[in-house]
């Protein structure tokens, strides 16, 4: 049976919604079987920046922090349910942590998360994260750099940067590609492949996901890729390349009756991981 480990975390959301993903998490929670989840205390405040440019980051330390625990006491791979996408990091630097080869990252996300706390204009994490996997940004929010290659990660469905994220994406090894290059499931799983990684973490976060199929996400961007594109991706990259862990992130449903309409897509997901 699949393990899961459910974190709440909402403090590192850009969003004036940010606390519905606490709704989010104990939604997907909720349809999951009891006895595989695992449930991460997130604080109840929103915590300090602690001069790293960071909002709620002692919040956010101490979550990664209690994440960590979490993922040490379950079998591998587990599926972490947030929250903000940031969840994800802690998480690849606790599965990259475990010697068995070279780890690839496949990011599925609207947007490309690759600020740092200097070219942030929220300051929240969130927008930080996938920067933060490659080892750039604040100390102690950040993996150690050559944790994880930038050669290595495979950034899926974005379609919505920030002129500075633009910039270090065009200048880095990383390799991305639009919904609209997605057609062929075939297309990511070549790309994970040819990292030459021994195993591959999985990140989506819904808004992936084009608002037509989803509407429990506080960022829509429109032209995303509809859940059987997604599913469709991540059973040809398994095909391949071992699965090492995941994420599925970013819900945050307008009410009760929206979470679960929108579940269906979800668990759509959930399963193609577990």
């Amino acid at each position: 049976m699949a393990r899961f480990v459910v974190v709440p975390q909402w403090q590192g959301s850009p969003s004036s919604r940010a606390m519905a993903h606490i709704d989010g998490a104990e939604a997907i929670a909720g349809d999951l079987p009891r006895s595989a989840c695992t449930f991460v205390e997130v604080p109840l405040e929103a915590g300090e920046p602690l001069g790293t440019g960071v909002l709620r980051a002692s919040a956010l330390l101490r979550t990664r922090v209690a994440l960590a625990s979490a993922l040490e006491a379950v079998e591998t791979p587990a599926i972490v349910v947030g929250g903000d996408c940031s969840v994800s990091v802690g998480a690849i630097g606790q599965v990259a942590g475990e010697a068995d080869g070279p780890l690839a990252v496949l990011w599925f996300d609207a947007h490309a998360d690759l600020h740092t706390p200097d070219t942030s204009p929220s300051g929240a994490y969130a927008g930080m994260a996938l920067r933060a996997v490659l080892g750039e940004g604040a100390e102690g929010l950040c993996l150690a750099t050559g944790v994880i290659d930038p050669a290595h990660v495979v950034l899926a469905g974005v379609r919505m940067l920030d002129p500075e994220e633009d910039e270090h994406l065009a200048a880095s090894a990383i390799t991305s590609f639009a919904p609209s290059d997605l057609t062929d499931p075939r297309a990511l799983a070549d790309a994970v492949a040819a990292t030459g990684a021994a195993r591959v973490y999985v990140h989506v976060d819904l808004d992936v996901l084009d608002p037509a199929e989803i509407t429990g996400v506080s960022s829509a961007e429109p032209f995303g890729m509809t859940p059987a594109q997604v599913v469709a991706a991540i059973g040809a990259v398994r095909a391949r390349v071992p699965l090492a862990g995941a994420t599925i992130a970013g819900f945050t449903p307008q009410t009760p009756a929206a979470a679960v309409e929108d579940m269906g897509a979800i668990l759509r997901l959930i399963g193609s991981l577990a």
